[in-house]
């Protein structure tokens, strides 16, 4: 059985090690990069905290000792359900089975010049960009004699109360307490301002009002200006304007308010829904297609579609393995999302976790501590864990960060 798998995120990665030397399978893995990301510390390498190689792993040293699964990079360029074939840069791969784990990029929801100006995080190099321009901001700032020139290099925006923005914007506000003083001591740091804009009501929208408050409370203990029911409304790369009319000069907006699913060339447009996402059935079968399958980010199962998130992908890409090496001897199993909880980290110290069975809602230094353990736990290699553990024992106990770098080549001016 040839199966394409399209992304080698949390969902295309874990479906190929799940067939990983099954016999009766022969697996494409299709990606633009050669490496496999770990989203949720893409934060911590934006501000210094980690470095860019303990969060990304090697894609063929996963299957050093595979037999059956091939590493093919390469950008889709085109989906062929007709023909049972998928057109990239690299050539054409045919398919009895087609996986599409493509993930999400960001949404800029049509608005041009926030696609032009602001930052997104949604890769490494994008998570090495922002560090770039964080720490070019303070090189500038010392530089500058003007006040008001000064204060808008003093100025950071996140944009998204979603945990990206929350952890990026407590991290920050680290950074702002124990090493940017030391770095740079020409500048005022209390003149330095942080602010979380999020169009709803509170932080953490998708988890319970404890944490939302609790959140909050965190963010603005550590100094970050949290700013709810604020609409963006345009960002010129000088200044923000919200719909209320609020003005900030600020050289660098964060944009982690929205993402959109990244539908290869090819899926009927009809089966596209909100958000951009493919609808599926429950077998995560693309509707209509019996040959194709979508998962994680890029799917949308029932009304309305599963939280975009890691372990969504994860257990979708176990229902889809296990359908694949019963096929024909028992009746296929139907997709039910086992939600184990969510978190978010706020802050040194600081985080909120709910856990649905039994229902907990924790924060402060034990949920910090459960955050770091499981992200330590989902980091894919030893080496990158023993690592990503050094770091944070010596940023913890020396209140410093080393990989505070502007290298030139990942840094991207926005016109």
């Amino acid at each position: 059985m040839r199966i394409i798998i399209l992304g080698a995120g949390f969902g295309g990665l874990r479906l190929a090690r799940k067939l990983n030397n099954k016999p009766g399978f022969d697996i494409t893995l299709i990606d633009r990069h050669n490496y496999h990301q770990f989203q949720p510390l893409f934060y911590q390498v934006a501000t210094a905290g980690l470095d860019a190689s303990n969060i990304s792993f090697p894609l063929r040293k996963v299957f050093h000792n595979s037999r059956n699964v091939k590493i093919r990079l390469a950008d889709v360029q085109e989906i062929l359900p007709a023909q049972n074939k998928v057109r990239t840069d690299a050539g054409e791969f045919e398919y009895d089975a087609l996986v599409i784990a493509t993930g999400a990029d960001t949404n800029f929801f049509g608005n041009s010049n926030l696609a032009r100006h602001a930052f997104p995080m949604k890769s490494t190099v994008e998570a090495l960009q922002i560090r770039n321009r964080l720490l070019h901001n303070f090189e500038e700032a010392v530089l500058l004699k003007d006040a008001a020139a000064m204060q808008s290099y003093m100025n950071i925006v996140v944009v998204g109360g979603g945990p990206t923005g929350v952890e990026l914007s407590g991290a920050i506000a680290d950074m702002k307490r124990f090493q940017l003083p030391k770095d740079f001591p020409e500048l005022d740091f209390s003149q330095m301002n942080i602010y979380l804009l999020e169009g709803t009501g509170k932080t953490l929208g998708m988890m319970s009002q404890k944490s939302s408050d609790k959140s909050g409370r965190y963010l603005k203990e550590l100094g970050v200006t949290v700013m709810t029911n604020a609409l963006l409304q345009d960002y010129d790369g000088k200044k923000v304007t919200l719909k209320n009319g609020q003005v900030i000069e600020t050289n660098i907006v964060i944009w982690a308010a929205g993402i959109k699913g990244n539908v290869p060339e090819g899926i009927d447009k009809r089966l596209i829904t909100r958000g951009n996402r493919i609808l599926v059935n429950d077998y995560c079968q693309v509707n209509g297609h019996d040959k194709i399958y979508a998962i994680g980010d890029v799917a949308c199962m029932g009304e309305k579609g599963h939280p975009q998130v890691a372990p969504v992908a994860m257990q979708q890409a176990d229902l889809l393995a296990y359908n694949f090496l019963h096929v024909g001897k028992r009746t296929p199993k139907t997709f039910k999302y086992k939600d184990k909880g969510s978190m978010a980290t706020v802050g040194r110290n600081l985080a909120v976790v709910d856990i649905p069975k039994p229902k907990l809602q924790l924060g402060g230094l034990l949920a910090w501590m459960i955050w770091m353990f499981l992200h330590l736990m989902l980091i894919l290699g030893v080496k990158n864990r023993f690592f990503v553990f050094c770091n944070w024992l010596y940023n913890y106990f020396t209140y410093d960060q080393n990989l505070r770098l502007i290298f030139k080549q990942f840094y991207k001016e926005k016109h």
